[in-house]
């Protein structure tokens, strides 16, 4: 097999229109699995050449292009040990039973067979030489197992067959550079033959070789290349809108849908009636985006323009009738919003909350009100501990949910809190209300900022802790991958916000009280689902650990994306900081203190410490109460007690004063005296007392250093 033989693999699955959000996911699934199907069959392929393997995708076609595919297995020798000699062989030397059925099982002579010494003695051994098979015998199996392995999350059946697959599947192609390889798929047949553009080059185009695959696809107005696809709209849209004006809102979801839904992407400039701006535009811009695809085009200020660009699929010979016919299409969903938004403000929105006691989410929890009560009152209790005004942040929460039940919000979800904002700012309510019913739901995704005003990160927190305190009560707690009802990302905003909102809120009280307002009949049926016999209060003092603990966990990826190592982090998490945004001032000290050269050799001297105090404990040797310098013979360890004194005393008025790195740059003095120590002094003395003094003088040094962090674990 020689590598003049090997070509290039291309596999083209022509289909119909393919789900919009499925495309790039499947073509990735096709090429991972064909890479490693053709590795399991010892099939030599180029993986890290020049030309590397790529997949290709379009609405109607999944296609995976592989360079240097060998045209055939690597031949393969193994071995198949047989009986030993002593059993293969009777007195006279002639074989046995045994040995003939293991010839004869493995298609071969007795005296072809080999014998080895092995660590069981000497065996009979047949050599198998197997010759690879050709790559255009396996393709076909290959292919229908790895197409079967393809993450189809709601496979299709089609005419009378019994194939099931993401969608029907119209043509095949599979070419091992220009040769074609007879393989078949859901009963169509193999052949070089791919389609070009569904409207402007309906036509079945020849491959004449697999390397021409891109080009040819390309001259029948196909580009089968995501990335060039996706870089064509982004030129596309720019030169639309330097013609009309405006700067595009291309955001990469949007570039994504746009490149999954054409082949031939064209811009078109489009305007619609500029009487519509009087909509709030995050309503316009999300029925442009989410329902049509279209790019709003933003003014200098970052308001809305009354122009936009639609992406066909198709170069027009006309292309004013195509941009008409986005107008039209845009005009009723602009007309419809307009309506719910002139409808919803004539009603205001505090009258929706009669309307929230009949929404039931979770019925053990009771409806929406009875979670905006719950939510009221403890944004009152966290608004009076970090300064904001209680009576405000009550009546935000009070007003949080109602835009849930406004038109708007009835068909933009997503607009759930800018309509709350949008509609109490026009019904005269403060800028800081109204700002808060927006906030209360951010960070709204991982990457989002926090609520920028106090109001808003006040009810967001108690948002927060009523949904984690709620839900993990009547058991719904994620499960492996499964988070039904967004527990950790609601984790996570609770503690981005009380980190870097600054909010100094001790996280276990807040958690029980969140918890106290959970009513004991969704603690009976988290029992329930449970099988757990204990009362409400202690459910809800377990919870009140549980729940702080997912959110460390939370922090754990929080703090690795942000480039703290897990050491440091451990360290902190160690001694449980009352509240998050002080582990994150002890952390960013911690981290910055692992950067001095004495680090190591603490963090080594903590642990030993701590080893030293957990063996004597266990065997009942315990540290003294106090330190007696009476005690204190040997040099080193009065040098040890005297710095031990100064360093404490320097390192409590830093922690004071939440000053943690100047804390551990006092304690970085006591490096060489602990060293010291241990180099000359021995802490398990005979002499009881003296022993007793030392350990004191031990636990001591660890009081101090856990003062900050644990830094045994670092």
């Amino acid at each position: 097999m020689s590598d003049a033989a090997a070509r290039t693999l291309l596999i083209e699955l022509g289909t119909e229109e393919l789900p919009v959000g499925a495309v790039d996911h499947l073509a990735e699934a096709l090429l991972q699995g064909l890479r490693k199907a053709l590795s399991a069959h010892d099939i030599p392929f180029d993986d890290d050449g020049a030309a590397k393997v790529r997949a290709f995708c379009t609405p109607r076609r999944l296609a995976v292009r592989i360079p240097n595919v060998a045209p055939r297995q690597r031949d393969r020798s193994s071995k198949v040990y047989g009986p030993s000699v002593a059993v293969g062989l009777d007195p006279e030397g002639k074989p046995t039973p045994a040995l003939l059925g293991f010839a004869a099982r493995n298609g071969v002579n007795v005296a072809s067979l080999l014998r080895e010494l092995t660590d069981k003695g000497e065996r009979f051994v047949c050599a198998i030489e197997r010759a690879g098979q050709p790559l255009a015998t396996l393709l076909s199996n290959i292919l229908a197992t790895v197409v079967k392995g393809l993450p189809v999350a709601k496979p299709m059946r089609w005419s009378s067959h019994d194939y099931s697959f993401v969608r029907p599947l119209q043509w095949l192609v599979v070419l091992h550079g220009d040769q074609e390889i007879d393989a078949e798929l859901f009963g169509i047949r193999a052949t070089r033959h791919s389609r070009g553009h569904r409207f402007m080059d309906d036509r079945p185009v020849r491959i004449a070789d697999a390397d021409a695959y891109v080009e040819a696809l390309r001259a029948a107005k196909v580009i089968v290349d995501p990335a060039e696809r996706r870089h064509r709209i982004h030129g596309e849209v720019a030169r639309a809108a330097a013609r009309i004006g405006g700067h595009p809102l291309l955001g990469p979801e949007l570039l994504d849908l746009i490149a999954n839904l054409t082949e031939w992407p064209v811009a078109v400039a489009c305007t619609f009636d500029a009487s519509f701006l009087t909509v709030p535009q995050e309503a316009l811009i999300g029925s442009m985006v989410g329902n049509q695809k279209f790019v709003p085009l933003l003014g200098d200020a970052g308001q809305l323009l009354p122009r936009f660009i639609g992406v066909a699929n198709i170069e027009s010979m006309d292309e004013t009738k195509v941009g008409h016919g986005y107008e039209r299409v845009i005009r009723p969903r602009f007309a419809d919003a307009k309506f719910f938004f002139e409808e919803d403000l004539k009603t205001p929105l505090a009258t929706h909350q009669q309307g929230l006691s009949a929404v039931v989410d979770q019925p053990a929890l009771g409806s929406l009100w009875d979670k905006t009560l719950r939510v009221a009152q403890l944004a009152r209790l966290i608004a009076g501990r970090v300064g904001a005004d209680a009576a405000e942040a009550a009546h935000a929460a009070s007003l949080a949910k109602c835009d849930l039940l406004t038109r708007m919000v009835g068909e933009f979800p997503e607009l759930q809190g800018v309509m709350g904002r949008t509609y109490a700012a026009a019904q005269g309510e403060s800028p800081a209300i109204a700002r808060a019913l927006d906030e209360v739901y951010m960070p709204r995704n991982a990457g989002d900022d926090i609520a920028s005003s106090l109001l808003g990160r006040v009810v967001a927190v108690a948002e927060r802790a009523d949904t984690l305190a709620g839900l993990f009560a009547i058991g719904g707690r994620p499960s492996g991958a499964k988070d039904p009802y967004g527990l950790r990302r609601a984790a996570l905003g609770l503690a981005r916000t009380l980190i870097e909102g600054d909010m100094e809120l001790d996280t276990h009280a807040l958690l029980r009280e969140a918890l106290e307002a959970i009513p004991d009949r969704a603690l009976a049926a988290g029992r329930e689902s449970s099988s757990s016999a204990h009362s409400a209060d202690t459910d809800r003092v377990l919870l009140a650990d549980e729940i702080e603990r997912f959110i460390g966990e939370r922090l754990r990826g929080y703090y690795a994306e942000r480039g703290i190592a897990q050491g440091a982090f451990d360290a902190v998490l160690a001694i449980r900081p009352a509240s998050l945004a002080d582990l994150d001032r002890r952390l960013r000290a911690t981290v910055a203190f692992t950067q001095r050269p004495e680090c190591a050799t603490l963090a080594a001297a903590n642990k030993r410490v701590a080893n030293i105090l957990r063996r004597q404990a266990e065997a009942g040797d315990m540290p003294a109460a106090e330190i007696n310098p009476a005690l204190l013979e040997a040099p080193a360890e009065r040098e040890l007690a005297q710095a031990l004194g100064a360093a404490q005393h320097s390192s409590l008025q830093s922690i004071a004063a939440r000053d943690y790195a100047s804390g551990l740059s006092a304690l970085a003095n006591l490096d060489g005296p602990i060293a010291r120590f241990f180099d000359e002094v021995m802490v398990i003395t005979d002499d009881l007392a003296m022993r007793a003094n030392r350990l004191a003088l031990l636990a001591a040094i660890q009081h101090a250093f856990n003062g900050i962090a644990d830094l045994a674990r670092l």
